[in-house]
C-alpha cells in the first residue's frame, strides 16, 4: 500500500512552521546575551553578515535534502548519499539515526526548560491574581513541580502534532507566531519606558567598530546564526520533505530567515535595554566582564527586575515568560516531527501510535534528568548543541556538495549558469570550512 505522505497547505504556513521551529529560546536568550557579551552593536553587524554567508545556505542546504527525498532524515539521507556505493548510503543513514536520537535527547531537556518557563510565567500570574500560595510554590523549585510542568508541556506539543502537518502543525503556527511577535512589540513598547533602557538601546543599535578586534566574535556569530534557524536536527528537513515536489524554495528559505533575524533582533531590543533597566535598578547584570549567564539572567535577574516594579512587573513577568514558552512550543512542535516521521514511514504505525510512544519516551528521558540533574542534564545539552548540531549540519553539506550525484538539482544548473556554479561551490567548500572552524570551537 502506497502511504500519502501530509503536506503544507500554504506557503505562508510553511514559511511561520519553519520560522516557528527556527525561532526558540536561542534567539530570545541566546541571541542578546551574545550581542551583550561581543560589542553590542557590532555583532549585530556581524551576525547580519554571516547570516546571509553561512546560516541562509545551511537552511537552504537543510531543506533542500528534505524536499528532495521526501521522507524522514534516516531515508533522505541514506537515499542521497550516493557515494561511494554502498558506505556513502550506510553514512547517511547513520546520521539520519543521530538525527532521530538527537531529536528525541533535545526534546527531553528542552520540554525540561520550558517547565521552568510556564513556572516563572505562571507564577507572575498567580501573584497579580494574590495567588501567594500558589506563586510560591511554582517559584520555588521541586522535583514535583518540574515534572507536573514538564508533562504539561510535552502533552500541549504531541497534543498539537498528533493531528498531522496542517491541522496540528500549520494550523498553531498561524496562531502562535503573531501571538508570539505582539507580546514580544508590547513588551518592547513597555521596556522603553523605563529609565536606563534609552541606554541599553544605543548599546544595541549604535556599533563601536574598536570591538572586531575582540577575540572570539566571529566565531561567535558564526555559532549563533547557525544555532539560532534550528539546523541540525533533521526538523527543517522534515518540514522540506512536506513541501509539494514542484516548490521553488529559494525564497521560502529567505522569507524563513528573514523572519527568524527579524524576531532576534526584536529580541535584542527587549534583552539589552532590560539589562539596563535592571542595572539603573541597582541590580548585578555582569560576572567580571561577561554578562551574567543565559539561565542566570532569565531566571533570576529579569524576575527581580519584575518584582521590582510592582504589580505591572507581575503582569511584565507573565507576559515574558508567556513569550519564551511560545517560542519553545513552536521549536519542539517542529522537533518533535523528527521522530514522528521515522517512526511512521519506517516501522509503518499510525501517527496516533508515533506520538503516544515517542511523547512516553521523552517523559521517561526528562523524568531521568529531573531526578538525576546534575550528572545527566549538563551533559545531554553539551552533547546536542556542541556536537550534533554542527557535526550534523557539516554532513548535510558534504551530502549536498559531494555525495549527491543523480537529480541533484543545485548541481545541474552549476553546469548551466555561473551563478549557481558560484553558489554550488560555496556550499561545497566555503561553508564546510567555515562550520567545521565553529565545530571545533565549540566541541574543544
Amino acid at each position: 500500500m502506497i502511504m500519502i505522505r501530509d503536506a503544507f497547505n500554504t506557503r505562508i504556513g510553511f514559511i511561520l512552521a519553519a520560522a516557528g521551529s527556527a525561532v526558540g529560546l536561542g534567539n530570545i536568550w541566546g541571541f542578546p546575551t551574545q550581542v551583550a557579551n561581543h560589542g553590542g552593536g557590532v555583532f549585530l553587524l556581524v551576525y547580519l553578515l554571516v547570516v546571509l554567508i553561512l546560516a541562509i545556505p545551511a537552511l537552504y542546504t537543510e531543506i533542500s535534502l528534505g524536499h528532495a527525498a521526501q521522507a524522514n532524515p534516516v531515508q533522505a539521507l541514506r537515499s542521497l548519499a550516493q557515494r561511494p556505493a554502498g558506505v556513502g548510503a550506510a553514512a547517511g543513514a547513520g546520521m539520519g539515526y543521530l538525527n532521530v536520537g538527537g531529536a528525541i535527547l533535545m526534546l527531553s531537556f528542552y520540554h525540561l526548560v520550558a517547565a521552568w518557563m510556564l513556572a516563572q510565567g505562571l507564577a507572575s500570574l498567580a501573584l497579580a491574581l494574590n495567588l501567594d500560595q500558589l506563586s510560591q510554590w511554582l517559584q520555588t523549585g521541586s522535583h514535583s513541580r518540574d515534572l507536573v510542568l514538564m508533562f504539561a508541556f510535552i502533552s500541549l506539543t504531541f497534543g498539537i502534532v498528533i493531528k498531522g502537518v496542517q491541522q496540528g502543525i500549520e494550523r498553531w503556527s498561524r496562531r502562535l507566531m503573531p501571538v508570539l511577535v505582539l507580546l514580544l512589540l508590547s513588551l518592547i513598547a513597555y521596556i522603553l519606558t523605563l529609565p536606563g533602557a534609552s541606554t541599553g538601546l544605543a548599546a544595541y543599535l549604535i556599533p563601536d567598530l574598536s570591538a572586531l578586534k575582540q577575540p572570539g566574535l566571529i566565531v561567535a556569530a558564526m555559532g549563533q546564526a547557525f544555532f539560532s534557524l534550528s539546523i541540525g536536527l533533521g526538523g527543517m528537513m522534515i518540514y522540506g520533505s512536506y513541501l509539494p515536489k514542484d516548490t521553488r524554495i529559494g525564497k521560502l528559505v529567505f522569507g524563513v530567515a528573514g523572519l527568524d533575524t527579524l524576531i532576534a533582533f526584536l529580541a535584542g531590543l527587549l534583552i539589552i535595554p532590560a539589562l539596563y533597566v535592571a542595572m539603573a535598578q541597582g541590580l548585578s547584570v555582569a560576572e567580571g566582564d561577561q554578562l551574567i549567564g543565559e539561565g542566570q539572567l532569565i531566571f533570576q535577574i529579569l524576575p527581580q527586575l519584575f518584582a521590582q516594579l510592582g504589580t505591572a512587573g507581575a503582569w511584565l513577568g507573565f507576559a515574558f515568560f508567556a513569550l519564551l514558552s511560545i517560542a519553545a512550543l513552536t521549536s519542539t512542535i517542529a522537533t518533535a516531527e523528527v521522530p514522528i516521521a521515522y517512526a511512521i514511514e519506517q516501522h509503518q504505525l499510525s501517527r496516533r501510535q508515533a506520538a503516544w510512544i515517542i511523547a512516553a519516551l521523552i517523559a521517561v528521558i526528562g523524568s531521568a534528568l529531573v531526578i538525576w540533574f546534575e550528572p545527566l542534564f549538563n551533559w545531554v545539552v553539551t552533547y546536542v548543541t556542541q556536537f550534533q548540531l554542527p557535526l550534523s549540519g557539516l554532513f548535510y553539506f558534504i551530502v549536498l556538495g559531494w555525495l549527491w550525484q543523480r537529480s541533484n538539482r543545485l548541481r545541474e544548473l552549476a553546469q548551466q549558469q555561473l551563478k549557481y556554479r558560484l553558489l554550488f561551490w560555496h556550499l561545497r567548500v566555503v561553508c564546510p570550512l567555515l562550520l567545521l572552524w565553529v565545530f571545533v570551537d565549540v566541541a574543544f
